[in-house]
């Protein structure tokens, strides 16, 4: 195994400690001398306009960054990746979430196996089950068509297609919603079917090993919900599960014994992480909801952020300068958090799906090679959309006392262009995005506040420091393939991020504590006086405060 390199020991991490204590940030100087400023720092990743110059860095920096990736192998360890090799160490298993989107004409064997002709005839599948659904030639027990597909995941497998479903609200096909339940708590089931048709109702249960506990017990609310609804139509269930149930899992005898058809169950790869799998056949519902053409575009959206940070020169290569540019910020500036800020509303879950890909990749306290990390890892990554952030939590990042580099994202072209009188919706609201990056990049000085005539005891009050860092993403609008694209540059950030800190972004060993314990204390929530009798005491007592109040 070969030893990750301790980033801290590296030439480049020393010159990047002076050139953080002698950089005096001022953005609005570093502008006003530099013309060129926003031309030399911004970049185009496939279809993204990307300007990074209203970041706290300048040529030396940059430089001195660059040469931290290469200290620390970045470019081998993202062959690495590319070529199926095992980077997933306390796993022993390739990380090939890239192959995912290659092209059919594509070969690269892993493990002796041609994995991208595998992708294909998984894709084939996927999509020719897609399209029963949606022109209804699939039909339910009663023989009538599907008109709602209810996908019942957790993490990877809930977070992303709920993401891009609604990223893609514009593709979906009308009069065929999808709905999603992922949590254990039976509320999330009970109201997502409570006003279904059982006869119209179509379920994807995704789990690959088909074991995942909240998963299953979902799924198996779903089932009973099911039966019973059609048992009060006076509907016979007999072959009723294989009609509206399929799986997205690979264990096709648990598939079988649930009593979906093994035919439909759609499977995928241990060298897929939970979080890297919606453009996998977890994606499956999205294939229909959006049809096989827009998911191939949402596919090619990801390649071709695939091919340029693997063959984009350094200096140019924007994943890696974002992934980078998050170092700075949390290493070199002591930044605990990330903002993403998407002024679209199609972007509102991008948020929350970040939060999963980036710090469940990189939350970790240990090297790959099992010994201590050496420097902070990992931020914590929230946002919403503009315009509603600016109206709750701008204030912090514009006056509070910590620092949070943020990303904007916008799109040029709207979904519904708009006219309130002569003014153009789309541009007013695109407006409000390029006011917050000025404003956070250069202020509000005490000269300015006074010249406004503010009373004298509230000057300090509406002054604003500015040197915020942001970056700005714009692209031409939100298509399946731009979607693919923002997916695939955060993928990429985060894999940077974790090769300079020397740990293994693909693993996730701290999601499993929890689930154990929480088997281990459900005979004690059940009454179970011994299991009870073995609990803490803290939770001794919330047990008995819980037997006490339920009816």
């Amino acid at each position: 195994m070969r030893k990750p390199v301790d980033a801290t020991q590296t030439p480049a991490w020393g010159k990047l400690e002076q050139l953080h204590q002698e950089l005096a940030p001022n953005l609005r100087e570093w502008f006003a001398q530099d013309p060129a400023r926003a031309e030399r720092y911004t970049y185009q990743l496939a279809d993204l306009h990307v300007d990074l110059s209203k970041n706290l860095i300048n040529d030396d920096v940059l430089a001195a960054l660059l040469e931290l990736a290469e200290q620390v192998d970045v470019a081998e360890r993202r062959e690495a990746m590319f070529n199926g090799e095992h980077i997933n160490i306390t796993e022993n298993r390739a990380v090939l979430h890239t192959a995912l989107r290659r092209p059919e004409s594509d070969t690269l064997e892993v493990d002796g196996q041609n994995v991208v002709a595998d992708v294909h005839a998984t894709l084939a599948k996927v999509y020719a089950f897609a399209e029963e659904v949606r022109s209804g030639v699939w039909r339910g027990v009663t023989g009538k068509p599907i008109s709602t597909v209810v996908n019942i995941g957790i993490g990877g497998s809930d977070l992303g297609p709920v993401m891009v479903y609604e990223a893609l609200a514009p593709y979906r096909q009308p009069g065929l919603e999808c709905r999603f339940i992922s949590n254990i708590d039976p509320t999330d089931c009970a109201e997502t079917v409570a006003d279904l048709d059982p006869e119209t109702t179509l379920f994807i249960i995704a789990s690959k090993t088909f074991t995942t506990l909240e998963t299953l017990t979902n799924a198996r609310m779903a089932r009973d919900w099911f039966l019973a609804s059609l048992e009060a139509k006076g509907i016979s269930t007999e072959g009723a599960i294989a009609k509206h149930f399929v799986a997205v899992s690979t264990a096709l005898d648990k598939v079988a014994e649930f009593g979906i058809d093994p035919k439909n169950a759609f499977g995928f790869w241990n060298w897929v992480g939970g979080r890297y799998s919606v453009d996998s056949a977890v994606g499956t519902v999205l294939a229909v909801a959006v049809g096989p053409e827009n998911f191939n575009h949402f596919l090619s959206g990801f390649h071709a952020v695939d091919e340029h940070f693997r063959n984009t020169e350094p200096a140019k290569n924007v994943p890696l300068l974002m992934g980078l540019l998050n170092i700075w910020y949390v290493n070199f500036f002591g930044a605990a958090s990330h903002a993403v800020l998407p002024y679209d509303q199609h972007l509102h879950r991008f948020a929350a799906y970040l939060q999963q890909l980036t710090m469940e990749s990189n939350g970790k306290r240990v090297r790959w090679d099992g010994t201590p990390v050496t420097s902070a890892t990992g931020e914590i990554f929230w946002g919403e959309p503009g315009t509603n952030g600016q109206h709750a939590f701008y204030q912090l990042i514009h006056q509070g006392t910590q620092l949070i580099p943020a990303d904007f994202i916008a799109m040029a072209n709207p979904a519904h262009p708009v006219r309130d009188g002569e003014q153009d919706v789309h541009e007013l609201f695109l407006s409000n995005f390029l006011a917050q990056t000025a404003a956070l990049a250069f202020g509000k000085t005490e000269a300015e506040v006074r010249a406004e005539g503010t009373p004298e005891e509230i000057v300090p009050a509406r002054i604003f420091p500015g040197n915020r860092p942001t970056t700005s993403i714009l692209g031409p609008e939100l298509s399946p393939a731009v979607v693919g694209q923002l997916i695939a540059l955060y993928e990429h950030i985060t894999f940077v991020q974790g090769i300079v800190w020397g740990i293994d972004s693909f693993d996730q060993w701290g999601v499993e504590l929890g689930k154990k314990l929480a088997l281990q204390i459900a005979p004690a929530v059940s009454g179970d006086a011994e299991a009870l009798a073995s609990q803490d005491a803290s939770t001794q007592a919330l047990i008995k405060a819980y037997r006490e109040l339920r009816h």
